[in-house]
């Protein structure tokens, strides 16, 4: 950590460290883990832990060594899997916000190369096939250090990953959610009765009622603060754990469907489909072959192919 001593708003905002290049990180549990935005970019680089990562409107998996950078007001969490023990360092953060550089490249040209990645950031981008021990160093060299010598460290990072071709853009729509605690909890309480909840009958009624709005009241709210109408958002939460039983388990596929909360298996087929381009037949066989051929399997949405 550097020497400055750093307090935390429950906006997820440093107080007292105004350098261009800030760093963080926290562990498991931690009250900084929820549903939430704000107006810096930030790279992540998990170093332990699974579980589920929500950007935006994308929902995925995540373990130990994934790097991914989120842009200015896009909505972000990291939750890990119930079973998951308590750890001291989880997340590594580097935050920085966009009028630095927008600054700075006017008397700095060569900052600009930077600007096509601040622009991806938008939709939350993950590096992939990252070189873990450059990263890891990078990340704790900026933490040791502070002023010139900090930007100096973290500048060709953010060059490096610039230049890098090997990512994918995770969130189809830019969600912009207003910096309001209040309504980033509720969020935060949906997601989290969601994710939960998945493989039980989750009503509109039964959610709205949780936050104490109306249902056509949470209905509207719930489609501006994610991008996905609450509906849309279950099924992403389903058909991301049928992926995982899909490729971990044996398991038929009409026996996952209703594992994972859907109650007729032709809607399961679909709306697989609709958010994963195959069939839940075709993902398994692709992710087999893909193991046994030890490539790493990457499944995404047909809008962010």
């Amino acid at each position: 950590m550097s020497n400055t001593a750093q307090r935390l708003t429950p906006e997820y905002e440093i107080v007292e460290d105004n350098g261009t290049i800030r760093y963080q990180e926290h562990g498991y549990p931690s009250d900084l883990i929820r549903w939430h935005a704000h107006d810096d970019y930030e790279l992540h680089y998990i170093v332990a832990t699974s579980g589920k990562v929500f950007i935006g409107d994308y929902i995925g998996n995540y373990s130990a060594g994934q790097l991914i950078l989120t842009g200015p007001r896009l909505p972000h969490n990291w939750i890990c899997q119930n079973d998951q023990t308590a750890v001291e360092l989880r997340d590594m953060i580097i935050r920085f916000d966009h009028e630095s550089f927008s600054l700075g490249m006017k008397t700095i040209p060569e900052l600009a190369e930077v600007l096509p990645l601040l622009a991806k950031a938008k939709s939350g981008i993950e590096f992939l096939n990252i070189d873990h021990h450059y990263i890891r160093q990078t990340f704790e060299a900026v933490r040791a250090s502070s002023g010139l010598t900090r930007l100096t460290l973290a500048l060709p990072l953010l060059q490096h990953l610039a230049q890098s071709a090997d990512y994918r853009l995770l969130s189809t729509v830019q969600i912009d959610l207003k910096s309001n605690e209040a309504l980033q909890r509720k969020i935060n309480t949906v997601v989290d009765y969601v994710t939960q909840n998945y493989d039980q009958d989750i009503s509109l009624a039964d959610v709205s009622s949780l936050i104490g709005m109306s249902d056509s009241h949470f209905s509207r709210f719930f489609k501006k603060a994610t991008g996905n109408r609450f509906i849309e958002f279950v099924n992403r939460v389903r058909i991301s754990r049928a992926c995982n039983l899909l490729t971990e388990t044996d398991d038929q596929i009409a026996n996952i469907c209703f594992q994972v909360g859907f109650n007729n298996v032709a809607n399961f087929n679909r709306r697989f489909h609709e958010l994963k381009g195959v069939t839940p037949r075709d993902f398994r066989t692709q992710s087999n072959l893909n193991t046994k051929t030890n490539i790493l399997p990457i499944f995404t949405d047909p809008s962010n192919a």
